[in-house]
């Protein structure tokens, strides 16, 4: 009888001891997983997002969110547009952002700086919001395509039945950059937002 209750707390002993191993083996295997998404997307150049997405009051994971979707976080990024730097930014685009928050330091070059280009581009991202009344998803189509065409595309009933919002976009190239940044907005929340 004591023989059989040693074997049956033995039995017992060993499947919770193989429960703990799988157990063990699943954290281990979430938390690999979770850093390697955390390599997909990374955090960085922290200190620029956050100072000027906080001067500029906006969301810093959309930031990251741009800048991975732009240029994959490599500041010496040039598009067949000529775009430059971390968020892309076209000579015109720069050259009046620069203008209108009196950066008299600023050149064309100065894209390549990652805080220049963070700065600029964070300050565009306001200027986006203000203009579209906090819409992200126009703010996103605009920083790709610009806000002309995103105004214009509102005052299409075939692309816009309200006039707030789309309901397509005429330019596949906007469409997937913004479905890219939504995506990337998504993930850079659940890894990252405590």
């Amino acid at each position: 009888m004591i023989i059989l209750k040693i074997k049956s707390l033995n039995r017992v002993i060993k499947y919770i001891l193989i429960i703990a191993v799988f157990i063990l083996l699943i954290i281990i295997v979430l938390n690999s997983i979770i850093v390697v998404l955390k390599i997909i997307y990374p955090i960085k150049y922290k200190e620029y997002v956050n100072k000027y997405s906080e001067e500029y009051r906006i969301e810093p994971y959309l930031v990251f969110s741009i800048i991975k979707a732009e240029s994959g976080f490599d500041p010496q990024a040039v598009s067949s547009k000529d775009a430059r730097g971390l968020m892309q930014i076209t000579k015109s685009t720069g050259n009046w952002a620069a203008y209108k928050m009196g950066l008299e330091e600023y050149t064309f070059e100065s894209l390549h700086d990652p805080e220049m280009n963070i700065r600029i581009g964070c300050w565009y991202i306001r200027w986006l919001k203000n203009y579209f009344n906090e819409n992200n998803d126009l703010v996103i189509a605009a920083y790709n395509s610009g806000s002309g065409n995103v105004s214009g595309w509102l005052k299409d009933k075939s692309l816009s039945r309200t006039g707030n919002s789309l309901e397509k976009i005429p330019f596949k190239e906007t469409e997937r950059f913004l479905k890219k940044v939504k995506s990337n907005y998504s993930m850079y929340k659940k890894l990252y937002e405590n």
